[in-house]
């Protein structure tokens, strides 16, 4: 079984600084989940994109491309603000 790597872009270590610390945590763990599967359940890839994914967790998302053999976390925040620009 392949393992993925994680990288995270400074842009969503800062969002991810921002989000209440109890979902901190799960968002984390989640994204530590990814390096064995990189398309759990419930993924979707966003429409209008290569490589380009989300997860669900509640009114949160989690936004990551895959490239090759590593996993780049692009963006996490609230559902209404995630995918603006």
């Amino acid at each position: 079984m392949a393992f993925y790597k994680i990288e995270w872009k400074n842009s969503a270590v800062k969002e991810l600084r921002r989000l209440p610390k109890r979902l901190v945590a799960k968002i984390i763990s989640a994204t530590e989940e990814l390096t064995e599967n990189p398309f759990p359940a419930g993924s979707r890839k966003i429409i209008g994109t290569k490589h380009t994914y989300r997860i669900r967790m509640g009114d949160y998302r989690i936004v990551f491309g895959v490239e090759n053999d590593t996993i780049v976390i692009l963006r996490v925040g609230h559902r209404r603000d995630i995918y603006r620009g």
